[in-house]
């Protein structure tokens, strides 16, 4: 005779279900550290799923760390350098720096470069990713992104440049001792329509290009470099996982 579950086995098999759905279809990112330097990655969820590696934690140089983001998920990760914490987590960064201290409970504070995504949802739209690396709030650290084992488009997403050692004058970020260590957007400089592509200057017909989004696209043309650079930025993959490097060598 078969077996009819009561309402309560049966909650616990959907539950069951879901989870290993979710583990079925997870994400792996892993985080390479190439720079020279220690560097602390934050994360944050843009879902309210829970967040990537409890929000941060730091990178030695030559180190690697895995996150796993279940199905659906979609967030922000970012490297922030120059940073003190005690031995409770408390303190701040230089640059990338966010409420939390060593976890970070919010975005980063710009200028930092972004890696950005959206996890495809098993069942919805063949479960297709998108993803990118963003330096419209600025640029801290060279950041890559590559796709291993998917299908589809998969390009590269990032930036292999120096953009600190290009940073005209007037976007620079110094530390105490004069050294460039980030570069602004110029929205964060200039807080203009123009350059934040509000007002006025809000769709894609009336916000283009400026001169200093240009300098961003000129040296690393697989990141977005304003806020409708989405032709040339945005990639798609399914079924992959990536790899993030900070600091790549190409």
């Amino acid at each position: 005779m078969a077996l009819i579950p009561n309402s309560k086995t049966s909650a616990l098999f959907h539950l069951l279900l879901f989870i290993l759905g979710n583990i079925a279809y997870a994400t792996v990112f892993t985080l390479e550290n190439h720079c020279s330097y220690t560097v602390w990655p934050g994360t944050l969820s843009g879902n309210g799923v829970a967040t990537l590696g409890d929000g941060g934690f730091p990178m030695a140089p030559g180190s690697s760390a895995q996150l796993t983001a279940p199905s659906g998920w979609s967030g922000r990760l970012w490297a922030r350098t120059g940073c003190s914490f005690d031995a409770s987590g408390n303190g701040k960064c230089l640059t990338g720096d966010c409420a939390g201290g060593m976890r970070c409970t919010g975005a980063g504070v710009p200028p930092a470069t972004l890696a950005e995504f959206t996890v495809g949802s098993a069942g919805k739209g063949g479960g297709k990713d998108f993803y990118d690396v963003s330096l419209v709030d600025g640029y801290n650290v060279g950041v890559g992104v590559r796709a291993t084992g998917g299908t589809g488009d998969c390009k590269y997403a990032g930036c292999s440049e120096d953009l600190n050692a290009a940073c005209p004058a007037e976007l620079q970020v110094k530390d105490g001792g004069g050294e460039v260590v980030a570069c602004k957007s110029a929205c964060a400089a200039f807080n203009t329509a123009e350059f934040c592509c509000t007002g006025d200057h809000s769709s894609p017909q009336t916000c283009s290009p400026t001169l200093y989004s240009k300098i961003f696209k000129n040296a690393c043309p697989a990141a977005y470099s304003y806020a409708y650079d989405d032709p040339s930025s945005i990639c798609t993959c399914s079924g992959s996982d990536y790899v993030i490097t900070f600091c790549p060598s190409h």
